[in-house]
């Protein structure tokens, strides 16, 4: 048996014991903060929640350095909610990602250099706590990328591991003596040479992934986790790369080991926050992504089947297979379990996907903010800004004015170049236009924010007769609402809702919250569904209904 095969055998029993050990009443218990929403329905709080992605050094810089920073988050902390939920000149989300925050050698950020600190790029940790305290006084949570499966090759740790070979942190990463000669999950190098062997990294030889078979590097990683929730104050995690933390021989994503360190992590840190969210990045099939959402691992994951879906289908402007998936995830996911979106920072944005159609666009953000799941919406998505890869064309300054080639973001000389379009894309302009896509966000958001049903609702297809538009119900314990949405650039007639069983009963009356017209009330038939419901005589093309149904027995 090979030197390196021994040693994660005998590491995975030994983490197996060390997190036996642990006793999750230890640390102090993190109280929730006072004045933030806490769920609705009895689920977790952040089903009631919209986050707003952001690259920190792309959203505002505050002192003119040309890169963003935590300060210029402060300053432009009304725009994403001004804490008053009457007004409506704001975005309304009521959570952040920030995406990593900790020293790296990159612009990006995803090689870790210190677990223990923040950018000096992007601030100090005290510009950061008061980040913190603003967000929360605004009613927003904030969670940060968590980078757990890799470090950067040039931190101490590794060079360590590499440089001294009898030193207890070369344990700390997966080493052959030999090349194993296998390759990765998207038949890509995993093993690289050095004068100590070979160490594996999964995604490029500048990211060697950590050894979660050997305890030290459990403990290590809870206290970096306790460090952020408890002595700085986070209110949880996005998990980059979850699926590929330990990997048993050429099995390197989802692997048992995998699941177990995730279940083990859970009372952890819960104990000190029990109100703490994790948020996986599991890039894969939507079967093996609900295996880290059933109750004992991850509070919640990315859902990227369903994404893909939507563009897919706004697209192509038929609606059957859109109904079906969101139809599925429902059904698959436990409530409250899975996050939904458009694109993210690793992805071309949504108008490079739409060939720049902006009608395109306000149909797949309808879409976003009216299904189940917690919405997460990548900055710029709100205004339509551009880009496609290389990453650093995705991840550009956010376009707050057309004043200047700056956009806004910053007095100095941008990082990256901003977008092209800066001069009508941007937040400025869109503010002072009702019919804008930013507008379009803005009131999307505030009807969630403002439903229960939008939020929490449970979700119910509903039988359109046309494959062009998209139907369904959400129907909370306070109310039913009815989205309709035409997904064609042509306007429809020839429709008839329909709904089999359902719980409804009686009569309701219906009343538009999105969209335009006075409409037929609707009599509930006594499967608890209705029958040739037609609630306008045409739905124009693009058009979008978000209907309240009141009345009922």
């Amino acid at each position: 048996m090979k030197k390196h095969t021994l040693f994660r055998l005998l590491g995975l029993v030994m983490i197996g014991l060390f997190f036996a050990a642990c006793t999750p009443a230890g640390p102090r218990a993190v109280q929730p903060v006072e004045g933030l929403p806490q769920g609705t329905d009895g689920l977790p709080w952040w089903s009631d929640a919209v986050f707003y992605q952001i690259f920190v050094r792309s959203f505002y810089d505050s002192d003119g350095d040309g890169i963003g920073d935590f300060n210029g988050i402060i300053e432009k902390m009304d725009y994403l909610n001004d804490g008053d939920p009457k007004t409506t000149t704001d975005l309304g989300v009521t959570g952040i990602w920030l995406m990593p925050i900790n020293p790296s050698p990159s612009y990006h950020g995803y090689d870790v250099l210190d677990y223990y600190d923040v950018n000096p790029d992007y601030g100090t940790m005290d510009d950061f706590k008061r980040l913190l305290e603003e967000a929360h006084a605004h009613g927003i949570y904030v969670i940060m990328d968590l980078v757990l499966n890799h470090t950067a090759v040039e931190h101490e740790w590794f060079k360590e591991a590499r440089d001294h070979p009898e030193s207890a942190r070369h344990g700390w990463y997966v080493w052959a003596d030999e090349n194993p000669g296998y390759k990765g999950p998207w038949g890509q190098d995993v093993w690289y040479p050095t004068i100590a062997g070979y160490y594996y990294a999964i995604f490029w030889s500048g990211m060697p992934d950590l050894n979660y078979t050997n305890p030290e590097v459990t403990a290590e990683m809870q206290n970096v986790a306790a460090f952020w929730l408890q002595d700085v104050g986070v209110d949880g995690f996005r998990l980059d790369a979850a699926r590929h933390l330990i990997e048993e021989g050429e099995k390197q994503e989802n692997s048992d080991a995998t699941h177990t360190w995730w279940e083990n992590f859970r009372p952890q840190y819960k104990a000190i926050n029990p109100n703490a969210i994790t948020v996986g990045e599991i890039w894969t099939t939507n079967r093996a992504v609900a295996k880290y959402v059933e109750g004992d691992e991850l509070d919640m994951a990315f859902n990227f089947d369903l994404a893909s879906q939507i563009l897919d289908n706004v697209g192509s402007g038929y609606g059957r297979g859109l109904r079906d998936a969101i139809r599925s995830s429902y059904n698959l996911f436990p409530p409250g379990s899975y996050a939904t979106f458009l694109t993210n920072h690793d992805q071309n944005r949504v108008m490079d996907q739409f060939a720049g159609d902006i009608e395109k666009a306000r149909l797949a953000a309808t879409v976003l903010l009216t299904i189940p799941g917690t919405p997460f919406i990548y900055y710029g998505e709100e205004i339509g800004m551009t880009g496609s890869k290389p990453d650093e064309k995705i991840r550009t300054p956010l376009a707050w004015t057309g004043d200047d080639n700056k956009a806004g973001f910053t007095t100095g000389r941008p990082w990256q170049a901003v977008n092209r379009t800066y001069a009508e894309v941007n937040i400025a302009t869109q503010s002072a236009d009702a019919e804008s896509l930013l507008s379009l966000y803005r009131t999307l958001i505030h009807l969630r924010n403002d439903h229960a049903a939008l939020r929490v609702g449970n979700y119910v297809a509903v039988d359109a007769g046309n494959n062009a538009l998209l139907a369904f119900l959400r129907v909370s314990q306070e109310e039913v609402v009815l989205v309709l949405i035409n997904l064609s650039d042509k306007a429809v007639s020839d429709y008839s809702l329909s709904l089999g069983q359902g719980t409804l009963a009686g009569k309701y009356a219906a009343y538009a919250l999105l969209g335009e017209g006075e409409m037929p009330g609707l009599t509930a038939n006594a499967g608890g569904g209705f029958d040739a419901y037609q609630p306008l005589p045409e739905i124009p093309a693009y058009g979008s209904y978000v209907i309240q149904l009141l009345g009922g027995k």
